[in-house]
């Protein structure tokens, strides 16, 4: 063991270009040439073990085996043993290692692994040569798998959402084996928060791990009869870049995507291409770094899986999902105007959590905007602290651009100079705390990236329905000096804590409480100036309803298109509610 303690693993020529590329600092791999003790207590204390293995054409696959804690364990001379009913019918690993080969060439196959406890988010990555193992006959069988670990590394808890995993019998059924995925994979892929890959730098070492992030993280960019295109982005992980590595060297790789409700699961193998800085960006924006994977083998089982995970907390480093370009308009996706600056000038405080900010525009090209359109502003240069492996005290911000967009609430000219627009902010987040704290004097000035949208509100020959939760009023604010107010229906839920945005609105447009209906939610005792701002409101000649809103509330009669910007669940339920109407609707962007 003493020679061991002294060898290094070193660094393949894929690894080292992908540092440069990525400028990651130089130094030692961390990878051990053996089965390291914390590595084989983990094993045996791990549910699962996604495994990979190249096919008799040399194609990566990943599977996942398990249920129980125990079914892998540790031997002497740096081996691992593994016993665990698989599906001997369709499990591509199964089939590489056993039925695609001849019996007596097993022995030196390439096997990775990584052992992993996703309820209590701890892995370690084995990388080694098998030396033995057996298969039982039937579509069901019993694997014995007997590997010599070569390489194992422990890894970081990040991106890993927590599920708690119970053995259950294995009942296989193909679905589907097409490259063009099916409607049922389609679905898997659209709520998946996890998976398994499996790559190889040729036939000198393997690697498997996981990719995890919020449910839909695995983008599909196209599915057609060749084989299907999918596009997930790289989070900031470690920096050891073991497998875009081998990704540089050998552009295939080997996806496993458990549903860990049903048990149903996908299997595909593809090649691969890795993505960096702006043609990340181009494809999957608010990314550095991605892959895109085209598909060319795919498997679909039910009841694939020997086990289901009931799910619990995400991961607290999960961004929120990245849509494709294609997908959607996505904030902040415009095209920069990249010499434009904000300044800003003036901060006024509507509520505890509420402000408005005023900002002036510096550009060498003229910078405009038209009323329902948001400011995409950058605080990148503010607040990027750089890299960092982990972050417990703020895990989002180690995927967060501080890229954010905020509809504008004024009306262009209206008011204030023609380079000047304001903001109406709640704090929520990094970015809107810090724009709080700014002292408005102090000379702030941000990279303007643009204006977008077009969420555009009209009466001119209809009614105009809006409904607004909160600072969801703000697009309509911008809007109203070209609206015929008499032909505004607003309902407008606001809690008891935001009165001074309805107050400050009534204010600067005297004719639109005659057009809204108030629901005050949260109630809260009132004294001083709070009483004083609800005794105005009252007397404004709005309509008050002290609850939440309620479907029979919406007069469906009023019109045909509806405008809503709201909160996800309160935005959830006035979508459901006018079934059969169109909805048009802002969502909010912090």
């Amino acid at each position: 063991m003493a020679s061991l303690l002294t060898t290094k693993v070193p660094w393949h020529q894929g690894e080292e270009k992908l540092h440069h590329l990525l400028k990651a600092p130089h130094g030692n791999n961390p990878t051990i040439p053996y089965l390291s003790p914390p590595a084989a207590f983990l094993v045996q204390q791990c549910p699962l073990i996604a495994l990979g293995a190249l096919d008799s054409q040399g194609r990566p696959w990943s599977t996942l085996w398990g249920g129980t804690a125990g079914f892998a364990n540790p031997a002497p001379e740096s081996q691992i043993k593994l016993q665990t009913p698989v599906d001997s019918k369709y499990d591509p690993v199964v089939q590489a290692l056993w039925v695609d080969q001849h019996t007596d060439k097993y022995r030196g196959r390439m096997v990775s692994a990584l052992a992993i406890d996703l309820e209590k988010r701890r892995r370690v990555k084995l990388y080694g040569t098998m030396v033995g193992g057996s298969l039982s006959d039937g579509d069901t069988g019993h694997a014995q798998l007997v590997v010599h670990i070569d390489e194992s590394l422990g890894n970081c808890p990040k991106y890993m959402n927590k599920k708690h995993i119970v053995p259950v019998p294995l009942k296989p059924k193909l679905v589907s084996d097409s490259p063009q995925l099916g409607p049922e994979a389609l679905e898997l892929l659209a709520r998946a928060d996890t998976m398994f890959l499996s790559s190889s730098h040729g036939a000198m070492t393997m690697d498997t791990n996981i990719r995890g992030g919020p449910a839909g993280f695995i983008r599909v960019a196209s599915n057609d009869v060749g084989g299907a295109v999918l596009v997930y982005p790289e989070y900031s992980g470690n920096r050891l870049y073991q497998t875009l590595g081998n990704l540089q060297t050998t552009p295939r790789a080997g996806y496993v995507v458990p549903d860990f409700v049903s048990g149903n699961v996908l299997y595909f193998t593809g090649s691969t291409e890795i993505l960096v800085g702006k043609d990340a960006a181009a494809v999957i924006p608010r990314s550095n770094l991605a892959v895109r994977v085209t598909i060319a083998a795919a498997i679909f089982v039910e009841n694939g899986l020997g086990f289901h995970g009931e799910a619990g907390e995400p991961s607290p480093y999960n961004p929120d999902v990245r849509y494709l370009i294609n997908e959607k308009q996505i904030p902040g996706t415009e095209k920069d105007n990249t010499d434009a600056t904000a300044t800003l000038i003036k901060k006024e405080i509507i509520t505890p959590s509420i402000n408005r900010y005023r900002l002036r525009i510096s550009s060498r090209n003229p910078a405009s905007w038209s009323a329902g359109q948001y400011a995409t502003l950058s605080f990148q240069d503010e607040l990027d602290m750089g890299y960092s492996h982990m972050r417990e005290d703020d895990p989002t911000s180690l995927n967060d651009d501080f890229v954010r967009t905020f509809t504008v609430s004024s009306y262009p000219g209206r008011d204030m100079p023609d380079n000047e627009f304001e903001i109406m902010v709640r704090r929520n987040g990094p970015v809107t705390r810090y724009l709080s704290q700014v002292y408005e004097k102090a000379g702030l000035e941000v990279p303007l990236k643009g204006f977008g949208g077009s969420f555009h509100i009209s009466t001119e020959k209809a009614v105009a329905p809006y409904v607004a939760g909160g600072i969801g009023i703000t697009p309509l604010l911008a809007q109203l000096p070209d609206l015929d107010i008499s032909r505004l229906r607003l309902f407008w839920s606001v809690s008891m804590a935001d009165l001074g945005v309805v107050r400050d609105t009534f204010q600067r447009w005297p004719q639109l409480p005659r057009s809204t209906t108030l629901f005050i939610t949260r109630e809260v005792e009132l004294d001083g100036d709070d009483r004083r701002m609800w005794d105005e409101i009252l007397s404004s000649g709005a309509k008050i309803v002290q609850r939440r809103m309620q479907a029979e509330d919406l007069e469906l009669e009023l019109a045909d298109v509806w405008y809503l910007c709201a909160g996800v669940t309160l935005k959830r339920m006035v979508v459901d509610w006018l079934v059969g109407k169109t909805v048009v609707y802002e969502e909010f962007n912090y």
